[in-house]
């Protein structure tokens, strides 16, 4: 799946009144465009786009009038939601700093609802994150971002579209636990698409992430994280190289982050594991 860019936006982003502060532009993120900005107060009517819209206030509380009749004066952390192909005319009250994500539209099995202002923690935290994977960008962590992006996708799909997402609970036979699990360890140094991962098994992205999960009661990031921290602490007994050396090759983005990684995991340093192996 190609990347998303502002081409795909439906037009905000490219209003005078807009100053942008990040977005993920260029950092190869498929099938999502994220954006965060500065908002001053505007009123405009923008086309349809090939793209779902969502809109998490960072500020507030805020009036927003949508089309010629709903107003609401949205809090913090409230949201905006608006389809794919749907025309749309909005009215922004006052300053507002926000975070926009954009998904395409065959991303849910049916039409995301038009909201204004309802809140929902779980939207809000996955979008503040995905801001700050924008604001802290590592390749390492493509994988985490493909993760996130199908927990946002199914969310949406199973709260906020006509038609809900039928319950799947199965989990990964086992030939295609060890199929994703082969492909981890193949290409452990390098980012893995999710979407990689999700063909090894013969599956979709979001039809795989459940299913592995129930399979292993890891996510695939985490349970990639895993294994990449098995490995550095075997070359790490084992080997010569040097500590970061070891990082790139076992798919860390430098020696920073196995250090924090394996603080996090195993409360130890790379450096205190080899002496004390």
């Amino acid at each position: 799946m190609a990347e998303l860019g502002l081409a795909d936006t439906n037009g905000i982003l490219r209003l005078p009144s807009v100053r942008p502060a990040r977005s993920s532009a260029g950092l190869g993120w498929p099938g999502l465009y994220v954006s965060t900005q500065s908002e001053s107060p505007y009123r405009a009517r923008f086309d349809a786009a090939g793209t779902h819209l969502v809109i998490l206030h960072l500020g507030g509380p805020v009036t927003v009038r949508r089309g010629r009749t709903q107003e609401r004066r949205v809090p913090a952390g409230g949201l905006f939601m608006h389809p794919a192909g749907r025309e749309l005319t909005v009215e922004l009250g006052g300053p507002l700093d926000t975070v926009h994500a954009y998904l395409p539209a065959d991303a849910l099995p049916a039409e995301l609802n038009e909201e204004l202002g309802v809140a929902d923690p779980l939207v809000e935290q996955l979008m503040l994150a995905l801001d700050g994977l924008v604001r802290q960008w590592e390749p390492a962590a493509r994988t985490y971002v493909d993760h996130l992006s199908g927990l946002f996708a199914a969310h949406l799909a199973h709260r906020y579209t006509r038609a809900r997402v039928r319950a799947d609970n199965g989990a990964l036979s086992q030939k295609q636990l060890a199929a994703a699990k082969e492909l981890m360890l193949a290409r452990l140094a390098e980012p893995i698409p999710l979407a990689d991962l999700a063909d090894a098994a013969s599956l979709s992205v979001s039809q795989f992430t459940r299913r592995f999960k129930a399979a292993t009661g890891e996510t695939p990031h985490r349970y990639l994280m895993r294994l990449r921290v098995e490995h550095a602490c075997r070359m790490l007994r084992a080997d010569t190289l040097s500590i970061p050396e070891i990082a790139v090759r076992c798919g860390f983005s430098h020696q920073e982050h196995l250090t924090r990684v394996m603080r996090a995991r195993l409360d130890t340093t790379p450096a205190a594991y080899r002496k004390g192996s």
